[in-house]
């Protein structure tokens, strides 16, 4: 067709007309397309209505076509698909979508698949368009995001039963609702600093003595001076992370308030040790100790978070715990499997 100016139209799918100057031929439009076609990683297929192929473009595995087969190198069941799709369109001349999953050496490879009739004189259908894009990459981001959530509502599950543990337990052991908001907000606090390593590690977890490190810090005592720390530095795993986190956020309460910490000189140590006296094979043995003075046993015994230290973090982690105050120390030993940690 040609407009009033005399310039060629080129009418799309979509009906929008395209106005292309005299001096552009036929010739520089198809090689610009074909760029296009390679550039985007799209396959076009025109075949007429006994389904010969006329012309092919851009076509690659799993797609190339030869003249016995114009499939390509499908499995079976997918290109009896497209083949049903490509008769359905030369019969209705209504386009038809598909998305195929064809299996490949590192999995599977997923396309988009277009047919459009070609439509002639008459609207007659004369011929059919199959359109091919590979969506593989993403389908894997999608996939992978799926995964992901799946991953943050399980975890934020966990989170929220661990909260509720912490609530009851706060509760049962509180006097006033003054004392109850108090330790209950520095335990949510404690798992929120902990939280805050497991997410940077892009959910992996956490390195011991960037959380004990953490947790010490976190009360005003200087960890280069008032914390030392031997041994091991095994990577926890989350649930582990949140956990043992917990136990050091009480046992460093405990000491700023009545113990080491709260005085100038005083110090923790931190031992983590690996063993194989647990029954699953190598554990980790965590122990907090600290020298305390006579008037602070009582005290420590009278307001330490001991249900927390004792019952819900090595329960939680399958694991064991003693805690001993006696006079002139304190001493916490957490003995938990390896399930929870790695080494490497």
């Amino acid at each position: 067709m040609h407009s009033k100016a005399g310039d060629m139209k080129v009418r799309g799918q979509s009906d929008e007309i395209i106005a292309l100057h005299p001096a552009e031929s036929g010739m520089q439009l198809g090689r610009a397309l074909l760029h296009a076609l390679h550039n985007a990683g799209i396959s076009v297929l025109y075949q007429d209505r006994e389904m010969k192929t006329v012309w092919a473009r851009n076509m690659r595995a799993p797609w190339a076509v030869d003249t016995a087969d114009s499939n390509g190198i499908l499995p079976p069941a997918q290109a009896e698909r497209i083949g049903a799709a490509k008769r359905s369109v030369i019969a209705s001349g209504n386009p038809e979508h598909l998305e195929l999953g064809v299996p490949a050496d590192d999995g599977v490879r997923w396309f988009q698949v277009w047919v459009d009739a070609d439509h002639g004189d008459g609207d007659a259908v004369i011929g059919v368009v199959t359109t091919m894009v590979e969506t593989t990459e993403h389908k894997r981001r999608e996939q992978t995001l799926k995964t992901l959530l799946r991953e943050v509502s399980h975890r934020s599950k966990n989170l929220l039963a661990i909260i509720q543990s912490i609530a009851t337990q706060t509760g049962r052991y509180s006097d006033t609702l003054p004392d109850f908001l108090t330790r209950f907000r520095g335990r949510l606090q404690s798992l929120a600093s902990s939280q805050d390593l497991v997410t940077s590690s892009n959910w992996r977890g956490a390195a011991l003595r960037e959380l004990v490190s953490g947790q010490v810090s976190r009360y005003g005592a200087d960890p280069l001076r008032s914390l030392r720390f031997r041994g091991a530095n095994p990577y926890l795993n989350p649930n582990a992370a949140l956990h043992i986190g917990l136990a050091m956020h009480e046992l460093a309460v405990n000491s700023v308030s009545y113990g080491a910490l709260s005085r100038a000189d005083g110090f923790v140590e931190v031992t983590a040790d690996m063993t194989a006296a647990h029954a699953d094979g190598i554990a980790l043995s965590l122990t907090w100790a600290e020298a305390i003075g006579a008037n602070e046993i009582r005290r420590s015994e009278k307001r330490f978070g001991s249900v927390a230290l004792e019952r819900v973090v090595p329960s939680s982690l399958n694991g064991t715990a003693t805690l001993e105050i006696a006079y002139g120390r304190l001493e916490y030993r957490l003995v938990v499997p390896h399930g929870n940690f790695e080494t490497d």
